[in-house]
């Protein structure tokens, strides 16, 4: 058996049990929650960065992180599962999950600011600008979001959008009815978005 840590919360921990559950190994990996604030935590040793989510292999190898765990997902589902093999499609791909990653780690260093800084060491001029990559973001997969079988920037987006509506409540549904209907088809195609969905 596989052990995943990760936290309910966590975006990119919910990436890696939607497609365990796509790939098919959904019961093959037991889910840990691991405290990324606890110092004495044993996933400061599973990964040296102390971040989540870590794959543990039967034979306690550690995979980190997320891009990494996705792959090796993909690998063991027989690859082309979750990224495409051919390398045009794979590069498009890849390049749409980044900007899904990259839209998800503005919304996290966004609850950040706000969780770990006092009130006067906060900066607005930060927040504007990760608010700025959002949209950016935002914008690219409204006027064109991913299509065809359900892949790492499939589960990326939806992750994404997903956590802005956790913790930035879902104002980006406004102004993006692409996006909108794109995630209610995800949504209803993949139940794992559904069972991963973590509370406010």
């Amino acid at each position: 058996m596989m052990i995943l840590r990760s936290s309910p919360p966590s975006p990119f921990g919910r990436k890696i049990k939607i497609a365990a559950s796509l790939t098919g190994v959904r019961d093959k990996i037991e889910v840990v929650v691991a405290d990324t604030n606890d110092p004495a935590e044993v996933l400061h040793k599973q990964n040296p960065l102390g971040k989540i989510p870590v794959l543990i292999l039967e034979d306690g190898t550690a995979l980190y992180d997320s891009r990494v765990i996705l792959e090796y997902l993909d690998w063991l589902a027989g690859g082309g599962v979750l990224i495409p093999a051919e390398p045009k499609a794979r590069f498009a791909v890849l390049t749409q999950a980044a900007l899904a990653d990259g839209v998800l780690d503005a919304a996290l260093l966004t609850i950040y600011e706000e969780r770990l800084r006092t009130a006067e060491e906060r900066s607005q001029k930060w927040k504007d600008r990760q608010a700025d990559k959002i949209a950016r973001g935002l914008a690219v997969f409204e006027a064109a979001p991913p299509k065809g079988q359900r892949d790492v920037a499939h589960i990326g987006l939806a992750c994404a959008l997903g956590y802005l509506d956790l913790r930035l409540g879902g104002k980006w549904r406004q102004g993006h009815p692409n996006l909108v209907a794109w995630l209610a088809a995800f949504e209803a195609e993949v139940p794992a978005f559904a069972e991963t969905r973590a509370k406010p």
